[in-house]
């Protein structure tokens, strides 16, 4: 077959040249010899399917793929088989699990065959390429995790298509260019996209998505932090932008997002204060800022919720910390500028920064300030009195 998948249901040949194999094959005393059941077409179509990928694996080094041989894929390793969701009489590949294997190869055009498939996790691989275009047909897939391989290309647009998607996994791989706007407007439970060399800014819709998990770190977003974030207030509980490039200063609306637990966009480039806000995230346990340019007093009503356990902001320019921050389980403070605290930053280094203010408006994050209006007009000066004046009444 070649490597472009046909149709999906092409593999009603492969049902005739199996039954004319079996009959071929039978002995010639038909009383004693029963032939073994025929595979549904769903199975056929999974035995193409896994041959095709098997075809152009390039190393398996731990033999994962050594029993793929014959029509039983039920049996094969790493592949899981299940009642087929529209008829409970028929058996199907719903998932394949190839972690931690080392396999190196591709992925073949033929998997789009699997169109009852739920789970696809083939992390920890050297799998390359991109992930083919007939994966579109997967529509029942539910996760789908490709981390740490050697995928490259720009993001796997046919990702958009699946409908029943809920968890997208493309960490650790070389993915890059943008990250297109219609991934937030997929019904998502989580996004890890960390440790890829995306470059584009955080598209402003970010806000439509209802993802409870978000990660893009170790990528080149260099943009900000969209104030939309606020519309996830109902569903997200962990947002992780580290070393990403952000840039500008934290909006206040971040304040909004009570159910967050974990909040970390440390060695970024945010400038300006922490917003007072932050003290509104109820369920907030762990905070991390650290690594910035962040400035001014830290809050106290940060330092009094509830839940928070570890509060990191070493490496900023504060210069003040309530000593409700002192008191929590877990905290950094080091290389501020914050008095009579141990490891901080020189005097010099901090005037210098210190010196030059912040304009959270600069980055287009933030509606500017509006600048100051000008002075009203003078009013006129009356004209010079003339001698004559006096004698001249009306």
């Amino acid at each position: 077959m070649s490597s472009k998948m046909k149709n999906p249901y092409m593999s009603s040949a492969l049902w005739i040249i199996f039954s004319l194999f079996l009959s071929f094959s039978a002995p010639s005393h038909q009383d004693s010899y029963s032939p073994p059941p025929l595979p549904n077409p769903r199975i056929l179509n999974a035995y193409t399917a896994l041959q095709a990928w098997k075809h152009v694996i390039l190393s398996d080094p731990k033999n994962f793929t050594s029993n793929w041989c014959g029509f039983d894929v039920c049996n094969y390793k790493g592949v899981y088989c299940a009642p087929a969701p529209d008829d409970p009489h028929i058996t199907t590949v719903a998932g394949i699990d190839l972690n931690h294997a080392d396999i190196a190869g591709s992925l073949p055009e033929e998997l789009g065959l699997l169109t009852d498939l739920a789970l696809f996790h083939i992390n920890s691989n050297r799998f390359c390429g991109t992930l083919p275009d007939s994966f579109r047909h997967l529509r029942l897939l539910y996760e789908l995790d490709i981390s740490n391989n050697r995928f490259k290309g720009q993001f796997p647009s046919v990702v958009l298509c699946l409908p029943s998607l809920k968890f997208l996994d493309i960490r650790y791989n070389e993915f890059e260019g943008d990250i297109p706007t219609g991934l937030f407007d997929l019904k998502l439970d989580a996004i890890f996209v960390n440790n890829n060399k995306f470059k584009s800014s955080l598209p402003g819709n970010i806000g439509n998505s209802p993802v409870s998990v978000i990660v893009f770190a170790n990528n080149n977003l260099n943009g900000c932090l969209p104030s939309s974030l606020s519309k996830m207030a109902k569903t997200l509980n962990e947002l992780i932008i580290t070393n990403a490039g952000l840039k500008g200063c934290l909006s206040p609306e971040i304040g909004l997002l009570k159910n967050v637990t974990v909040f970390d966009v440390s060695s970024n480039e945010l400038v300006g204060p922490l917003p007072e806000t932050i003290g509104e995230m109820k369920s907030l346990e762990q905070l991390n800022v650290a690594h910035n340019k962040l400035s001014g007093e830290i809050p106290e009503t940060i330092c009094s919720l509830p839940n928070l356990e570890n509060f990191t902001y070493s490496y900023n320019y504060f210069c003040g910390e309530p000593p409700t921050c002192l008191k929590l389980p877990a905290n950094d403070d080091q290389k501020n500028c914050i008095p009579d605290r141990p490891m901080q930053r020189s005097p010099e280094e901090c005037a210098a920064f210190l010196a030059q203010p912040v304009d959270c408006g600069a980055f287009g994050c933030l509606p500017r300030s509006p600048p100051p209006s000008p002075p009203p007009p003078s009013p006129p000066l009356p004209p010079p009195s003339s001698p004559l004046s006096y004698y001249h009444h009306p």
